[in-house]
């Protein structure tokens, strides 16, 4: 079985990849700047006895993608998982986005599960079976004031999801999102104390997620438990967003 993870270098990617080797998966680490992390992540896996290799590409560009493509079906075979997780963050007010902010992020969280899903897809078809997660965010749930553009990126993948799901359910393929909440990751590093700690008193469970949390979804949506899951949002944000 083979896993297929965009936006693997980071904390929450990383954690994806190792949660899928422990359970057996060969992982395709896709990274497109942090080339180290990814290299010691795929070094971590193979150390402890499972199969992963670290590809590089830029997910927004169609030519890297149909090259990452070939790359992953002649080092490692066809996907069985998909988990487009690849994406950037952005905080500003509406009024200060410019056109080529708005474009940045589309292209990086939308654009690229786009492209990435395209590519793999086929292979899932032929073979009646796959599973693609998608990971989207509780603001693409909600909005969040000042994160207007981030907000929309995500809900977009809610609605990728739920058509796809609809479009490749009779194929056996199975599409489902997850909305992660606040996650103690480099990408929340811009909070404050202070107000990651207001964060926290908000939230009924009353802790920040963590990476690991992400990742024991990922595993479920793969799993044998959810057969008869597609097309659905899950919330892991302890509460927060209800």
């Amino acid at each position: 079985m083979l896993a297929v993870i965009t936006g693997a270098s980071g904390d929450i990617g990383q954690a994806i990849a190792r949660a899928y080797a422990q359970k057996g998966y060969k992982v395709a680490i896709c990274f497109h700047q942090n080339k180290q992390a990814a290299e010691e992540l795929a070094y971590e896996i193979t150390r402890g006895g499972g199969l992963a290799t670290a590809f590089s590409a830029d997910l927004t560009s169609e030519q890297h993608v149909l090259l990452l493509e070939k790359e992953v079906l002649a080092r490692m075979g066809e996907p069985d998982v998909l988990v487009n997780n690849a994406g950037v963050a952005s905080q500003m007010l509406f009024t200060d986005v410019s056109l080529e902010e708005y474009d940045y992020v589309m292209d990086s969280n939308v654009k690229s599960a786009f492209l990435v899903t395209r590519a793999f897809l086929p292979y899932m078809i032929r073979n009646k079976k796959g599973c693609i997660i998608n990971i989207s965010s509780m603001w693409g749930q909600v909005g969040a004031s000042c994160e207007v553009v981030y907000s929309a990126s995500k809900a977009a993948l809610i609605g990728m999801t739920k058509a796809l799901a609809k479009e490749v359910g009779p194929s056996g393929i199975r599409v489902n999102c997850i909305a992660p909440g606040v996650i103690d990751s480099k990408m929340n590093a811009n909070h404050s104390e202070e107000a990651l700690q207001e964060l926290v008193d908000e939230t009924p469970l009353g802790r920040l997620g963590t990476p690991r949390d992400i990742a024991n979804v990922c595993v479920f949506l793969a799993s044998p438990r959810s057969t008869f899951m597609t097309g659905q949002v899950l919330g892991v944000n302890g509460g927060l967003i209800i």
